[in-house]
């Protein structure tokens, strides 16, 4: 897993777009919020009021980097 997450961590720097950083941040605050999701639907996980906090926090934290005025 170690090597995996390695390997794509690196591929990401390879990328060409300019603001790939934006996109890769835009990934992570979905991903967060996307396995919450998931959790609920297939595993019928209950989250409570923190994981949705922080899942909330997350894609906040991703509106801001791919959103704000520049």
């Amino acid at each position: 897993g170690v090597v995996a997450l390695g390997v794509y961590g690196f591929v990401a720097t390879l990328q060409p777009d300019a603001h790939f950083g934006r996109i890769l941040a835009a990934y992570g605050g979905v991903f967060v919020a996307g396995s919450l999701v998931w959790g609920v639907v297939a595993d019928g996980y209950r989250p409570d009021r923190f994981d949705l906090l922080g899942a909330l926090i997350c894609l906040a934290g991703m509106a801001v980097i791919m959103y704000a005025p520049r």
